[in-house]
């Protein structure tokens, strides 16, 4: 088992955790490496529920903040092992979210007498399907905080809220025929062009809450038809993604999609899923802002501060690296937002 040394300076421990591989459903190695170095620590208690290591102090404090990063990260890119180059660090997951890994785990081990109580949460599966994101596996109670802070990218500022997220498939239907002889079917991907046309059309919506503005953005991101090629296709599907304001609801996102192709009866909606966003509540965390000095920003895209939403626990994203880094082959982190957000951090846990 590779050993985490939660004494190093944040920098080598963002080096440390890219250099150990976790793409999503293969945590175990980090989950192990993780668990073990906050057991090695003594003033916390730490419970593993698969790949999933929470860590919690009992001090007694009337306030429990919870700080929480993901341990997985998307398919690699040929961005192994990590770098330092740059007064940055380089390789996969070192802006999602290694890094604000690394930060939350040195707050682990060197706040021992914190201000409030404290859960660290290091969870499983993130970038997938969310039914299997480790959050949703951990027992009752154990999400419980007044307060939670997500170590997403966000350039070291605070971003507040997020989107909210619906996919569905608009599928157009024809008749096959032998391309030999095409005018006796109908080509549904031909036909499926009045779906690109309307999305092409489309103004996203910019809506503002909180004086943060939300902007939404509705795209195809894929299209598929066709069984080979000779015949001419009977069934076309386009995957549209959506990403709605948080003052939508789920059903109204759904019924806003279905609204653009009311004048198509014809065509067939699947909505797959639809999760909604989190509104920035900005009242409940003043505070935390304040404390940082920040001024904060929407978050353009869903992350699981709507999870925290859910269970009425203000949230929001704040941690080192660029949001728009994230899933690319060149990401980075750079060292001096890994410093600034431990060391900010550290002052607001203490104060």
């Amino acid at each position: 088992m590779t050993a985490l040394d939660l004494t190093a300076d944040v920098v080598d421990l963002t080096r440390a955790l890219v250099d150990l591989p976790s793409e999503s459903g293969a945590e175990d190695r980090i989950a192990d490496a993780v668990e073990h170095a906050l057991r090695g620590l003594g003033h916390l208690k730490v419970d593993r529920v698969g790949n999933t290591v929470v860590a919690r102090t009992a001090l007694g404090r009337d306030r429990r903040i919870l700080i929480a990063g993901h341990l997985d990260t998307v398919p690699a890119a040929g961005n192994l092992p990590s770098r330092l180059a740059d007064a940055c660090v380089h390789g996969l997951g070192a802006c999602d979210m290694k890094g604000g890994v690394a930060v939350a785990l040195r707050l682990a081990a060197t706040v021992r007498e914190p201000a409030v109580d404290l859960t660290f949460v290091l969870y499983e599966c993130e970038e997938v399907a969310g039914e299997r994101n480790g959050l949703n596996h951990l027992p009752p109670g154990m999400l419980d905080a007044d307060f939670a802070v997500l170590m997403e990218p966000s350039d070291a500022g605070v971003e507040a809220g997020c989107q909210g997220y619906l996919s569905a498939d608009v599928v157009v239907r024809g008749r096959r025929a032998h391309t030999a002889r095409a005018w006796q079917g109908v080509n549904a991907a031909h036909r499926a062009a009045r779906v690109l046309q309307r999305l092409d059309d489309h103004t996203a919506e910019r809506i503002v809450i909180d004086g943060l503005e939300y902007r939404e953005g509705l795209s195809a991101v894929a299209v598929r038809a066709g069984v080979a090629g000779n015949v001419v296709p009977d069934e076309c599907v386009v995957t549209v993604n959506y990403r709605f304001a948080p003052s939508r609801s789920a059903a109204d996102a759904e019924a806003y999609v279905r609204g653009l192709f009311a004048e198509y009866p014809e065509y067939e909606i699947r909505v797959t899923e639809v999760v909604a966003g989190a509104l920035p509540r900005l009242d409940r965390v003043a505070g935390f802002v304040e404390a940082l000095g920040a001024v904060p920003r929407p978050k353009l895209g869903w992350t699981d501060v709507a999870r925290f939403a859910a269970l009425d626990v203000p949230a929001l994203n704040y941690g080192p690296g660029d949001p728009s880094l994230a899933h690319t082959a060149g990401e980075y982190v750079p060292v001096g937002q890994l410093r600034a957000c431990e060391e900010r951090l550290r002052a607001w846990l203490l104060r």
